[in-house]
């Protein structure tokens, strides 16, 4: 049976253009190629999840235009449920605006538009589908006050919290000891615990600040390094997968979504996390955010060892 998901977060549509490079500070760069896509990161993860095998509901807030009709439509394509989309009449669909280079990398700017509106109200009215689901998984796009809700509501249920603390900005503690995993990159470590990222030294480091916050374990994805798990019963560094990257677009969102599923089925979690990080290494091989997230017979080829590509990635 498959794990029931409960995704909380944003709706973007993503506009994105390739460049040989990254501008710099009052730059242009001529040559691009221009794609849209859907994106924001709640979507991308519940997305992510149905894909990676798991049954999942979407709560969230788009604006009434053409790019939020339009996401709906393929919500609905990918399976999720979204009976708690709302439609927000006045304010404008998300939108993320993306650049990405010649090896992958990418810089982002969002206008919130209809997620800003995306109040603790939209979440209660969720309430019974959230105090039901295997896994609850929320991000950092949407107010503060609705992620707080949202966490209350489930933690309070008994429900595993996974989140995803992206964009990060630091949390209180009070927060934090409701969160059953939290998934944090590098640049989002140093913002929740004020460590830098330097060596292996400084992430154990990291890990164990936020362990002694009050979460239970602790994944930090390190991109074409692999991802560190510190959890109760142990430590340790999960590998890489090697891929050739072209767009790391949504990739911890592809981590974060498969990662609750794996937990949702039941999977010890270094197992889990290792499902999780061949998801986001074959997200990386496409460009845009939700059309790079993989079937579960993806996944489940790359982490068999039939799938040979070059270089690697992990989250």
């Amino acid at each position: 049976m498959k794990p029931n998901i409960v995704v909380v977060g944003s709706s973007n549509t993503d506009l994105v253009v390739k460049l040989p490079r990254l501008p710099g500070k009052g730059e242009t760069v001529i040559g691009g190629t221009f794609s849209l896509a859907a994106g924001g990161k709640g979507a991308n993860q519940a997305v992510a999840a149905s894909r990676a095998g798991g049954s999942v509901a979407f709560v969230s807030k788009v604006g009434d235009d053409h790019f939020g009709r339009q996401a709906l439509d393929a919500f609905k394509n990918d399976a999720l449920d979204t009976r708690f989309v709302g439609v927000h009449t006045t304010t404008a669909s998300g939108i993320a605006l993306i650049f990405v280079d010649g090896h992958g990398e990418n810089c982002i700017g969002v206008a919130s538009g209809a997620n800003s509106e995306f109040l603790p109200a939209d979440v209660e009215k969720a309430r019974e589908l959230i105090i039901s689901a295997d896994v609850l998984l929320l991000q950092l796009e949407i107010p503060l006050s609705t992620v707080e809700a949202t966490i209350r509501i489930a933690s309070d249920a008994g429900v595993p919290v996974l989140l995803n603390p992206a964009p990060a900005f630091p949390l209180e503690p009070s927060l934090l000891r409701h969160v059953s995993i939290i998934t944090p990159n590098e640049s989002e470590v140093e913002i929740l615990t004020g460590m830098r990222i330097s060596d292996d030294a400084t992430i154990v480091a990291a890990s164990l600040i936020l362990r002694n916050m009050g979460i239970p374990a602790v994944v930090i994805t390190l991109g074409a390094r692999g991802a560190y798990l510190s959890e109760e019963s142990g430590d340790q560094f999960v590998a890489p997968f090697t891929v050739d990257p072209v767009d790391t677009t949504a990739a911890g969102d592809v981590f974060s979504g498969a990662l609750a599923v794996s937990i949702g089925e039941g999977t010890a979690l270094r197992d889990a996390v290792r499902f999780a990080s061949a998801a986001a290494a074959l997200s990386v091989t496409k460009l845009g955010a939700q059309p790079s997230a993989p079937q579960r017979a993806e996944i489940e080829t790359l982490l068999n060892g039939t799938n040979s590509r070059s270089a690697s990635y992990a989250g």
